[in-house]
């Protein structure tokens, strides 16, 4: 053992457990490095201590400091700001506090911006006193569709603000003997609740003090009353009661014994945030929510009615000034229900032996269907149901906002041994959509067709009133279908299988394997017409993701931009001639000839302009040529995107025979062959972000298409 530790000392070799470090650095060093990142002004700003007197200044210069939950909770909300813009034809806001500023997007929500709009809009009447601070708010939806992150968001929120100069907070603690008698101010007793410290004015002046502060106040985000209600809990109420007895009524004595404090909120300190999560029924106990008497403390105090022996310590005594999250919230016993009642309308508890004591803070709960219709047909609950506020959290039914999701942890930023090909991602999204959507009642319209309407493309034949229809003939949904959980739990097993690991790539088609093989042992899906469907609409998929990659093939190999802007200017030199009845001159003969019908309808059949529909199509285009002209901007062949893609296509069309792309699922191709594939191939590389592996896997399934005769425009 000896031989082995001088060696672990001095040995030779340099490995990782040879105590010699290449790059030795003191200890100095690190004590400098750990602090260089501590701020001490900030420690000092959230730590400070003053008398009740030095508080009131601050009150008086700042009266926000008085402002109840809901309002900080509106206000932590809105200092992010917001964004607005159109969806679904109608006007949407994007928070940018539920993007997870604290925590470099790590909870993020993409993609429910309706659903968080709705919590906004209760956190805005609840913080003008309108009725909703006095309610449950409950997130109802399916599971993973984000409720628990939505909580977790307000409470990592709340912390956050708290820390900042205009979401600072205070508390107050107690100067008293270590028997919490008035006679001396030695030992320090915090508030157990975190209170507010004019809670210690009489209620005599506080109609006056609240007079004078709101006059001051202006509301950052809206309207609103500073108010201040309720009294002191239990252990305070007594200390007061004690030292006004002892000064004889003197409130200013009494406040010398009060030291007021900035308080942080946190979780993990139990301050301000509070977390309940269900148990069995037969572990439940109601003092986890309004605290416990502590026996250690009858002997001394004797009495298990004195406030001084208890425990003001549950979930809702240290959520006050804050945030209390309900996991779960319907699987609770129905006494614990019982308890939230008062906690919502009067905003009071019922400490086990102690009168009713005031709090104030948000009161969150999330459950999931087949829990709220259990609360709906329960009778019972009707005094609790008429006390809740109900927001639906739908699943995304927006394709790109799904893709950001699977993106968040298996994009670039956090997959770097394994290569993730191009749209791997996104037809795990797109079947995630589709299995959410309501089959549309419009005739001529696909699943498939609705899920890109959604997501902002433009379909022949629909328009912004066409989606708005779509939406208000599916009240429903998103409420229904595969859940994110699932889809991350295969693209990660996906990544950890063994071709993944040889090949350091994985590919759509590897994902959606790995999909449908899940499905026959899905822990919640166990009717078999569901998996039936589940696994058709992956079919739909993969000739979605097989229309993808021919188009991507066809564009890298008519990628040639000196050809296409050729093609682009013959194509416009013939239609201002036809548009205008004139001539166009022969470039090779020099003479005035009719404009090339033959040329100009090859290129409009490949967006499919029928016959009939050319004259006007050929105008529009001289139109937007026009009106770019007037702007003072000039007509690209990519400026306008179907004409582009139309170009492309009979620029594939004609350029295909001579890469000769059938011929790659051969044994044997020529050299000159070789070398178009491989420009193709660097294209792909290039324009949409192959690599090597992958281009070759998709220009080798493509030209495999081809050779079935399966390919578009063949």
């Amino acid at each position: 053992m000896g031989d082995h530790s001088v060696r672990f000392q001095t040995g030779g070799d340099r490995g990782p457990y040879s105590g010699v470090d290449p790059t030795p650095m003191t200890q100095t060093d690190l004590a400098s490095l750990i602090d260089s990142r501590l701020d001490r002004r900030g420690f000092k700003e959230t730590h400070w201590e003053g008398s009740f007197f030095d508080y009131l200044d601050i009150v008086q210069r700042r009266p926000a400091i008085l402002r109840n939950a809901y309002q900080r909770a509106f206000d932590a909300i809105m200092s992010h700001g917001s964004e607005r813009y159109r969806l679904f034809k109608k006007d949407a806001v994007r928070y940018h506090f539920f993007a997870d500023p604290f925590d470099h997007g790590a909870d993020a929500i993409f993609g429910l911006d309706f659903a968080l709009m709705q919590l906004v809009d209760f956190f805005r009447s609840a913080a003008e006193g309108y009725g909703t601070d006095r309610r449950i708010l409950l997130l109802h939806g399916p599971v993973g569709s984000s409720k628990s992150t939505i909580a977790r968001l307000m409470k990592k929120g709340l912390e956050h603000y708290s820390r900042t100069d205009e979401g600072a907070l205070y508390s107050f603690s107690w100067l008293l003997d270590e028997h919490c008698g008035p006679s001396a101010k030695s030992h320090e007793f915090a508030c157990p609740m975190h209170e507010e410290p004019l809670l210690l004015v009489p209620k005599e002046a506080r109609a006056d003090l609240l007079a004078r502060l709101n006059e001051k106040f202006v509301p950052q985000f809206g309207g609103g009353k500073l108010r201040l209600t309720g009294e002191l809990d239990p252990f305070c109420r007594k200390v007061f009661a004690d030292l006004m007895r002892h000064y004889a009524g003197d409130w200013r004595q009494v406040m010398s014994h009060v030291k007021v404090r900035r308080i942080v909120l946190s979780e993990k300190d139990r301050v301000g945030i509070g977390t309940f999560q269900p148990k069995d029924e037969k572990n439940q106990d109601s003092t986890e929510l309004t605290g416990d008497i502590n026996y250690r403390k009858i002997a001394q105090f004797g009495s298990d009615s004195d406030p001084r022996a208890f425990n003001f310590d549950g979930e809702l005594n240290i959520a006050n000034r804050g945030v209390c999250e309900f996991i779960e919230l319907l699987k609770l016993d129905v006494a614990f229900l019982y308890d939230l009642l008062g906690a919502t309308q009067e905003h009071l508890i019922k400490p086990k032996k102690f009168a009713q004591t005031h709090i104030d803070e948000v009161i969150i709960g999330h459950t999931n269907e087949p829990e709220y219709r259990r609360l709906q047909n329960n009778e019972m609950m009707e005094a609790f149901r008429d006390r809740t506020i109900k927001i639906d959290v739908p699943y995304n039914i927006r394709l790109d906002d799904e893709v950001r999701i699977y993106q968040k942890d298996f994009g670039p930023q956090r997959v770097k041994h394994i290569h993730v090909a191009p749209h791997t991602l996104e037809v795990a999204a797109m079947w995630a959509v589709l299995s959410r959507l309501e089959e549309p009642k419009k005739a001529g319209l696909t699943l498939l067709q609705k899920m890109k309407l959604y997501n902002g493309r433009a379909i022949p034949g629909f328009t912004e009133e066409s989606i708005k229809e779509l939406k208000e003939e599916a009240q429903r949904e998103g409420m229904s279908g595969i859940s994110p959980r699932y889809v991350q739990d295969k693209i990660s097993n996906a990544m950890v299988s063994r071709q993944a690991l040889e090949d350091k790539s994985v590919n759509p088609f590897m994902i959606m394997n790995e999909l449908e093989s899940g499905l026959s042992h899905h822990s919640l899906i166990t009717d078999e017409d569901t998996k039936k469907r589940y696994k058709e609409l992956l079919a739909v998929v993969k000739e979605e993701y097989e229309d993808i990659i021919k188009a991507e093939v066809q564009r890298a190999i008519s990628a040639d931009e000196d050809a296409i802007r050729r093609l682009c200017g013959n194509y416009i030199d013939n239609v201002r001639a036809y548009t205008q009845k004139e001539r166009v001159k022969n470039k090779y003969t020099g003479k005035d000839e009719e404009p090339d019908e033959r040329l100009m309808r090859s290129i409009e059949e490949k967006i499919d302009i029928p016959d009939s529909r050319k004259d006007d199509f050929r105008q529009e285009i001289m139109n937007y040529i026009g009106a770019l002209a007037l702007d003072g901007k000039k007509f690209e062949y990519n400026t306008n995107a179907r004409l582009y893609r139309a170009l492309e296509l009979k620029l594939f069309e004609d350029q295909r025979d001579t890469i000769k792309l059938k011929n790659l699922v051969s044994s044997v191709v020529d050299d000159e062959t070789q070398k178009k594939i491989d420009v193709v191939k660097q294209r792909l590389i290039k324009q949409f972000g192959y690599n090597e592996t992958s281009a070759t896997d998709v220009l080798n399934y493509v030209a495999s298409i081809f050779a079935r005769g399966d390919g578009k425009g063949r």
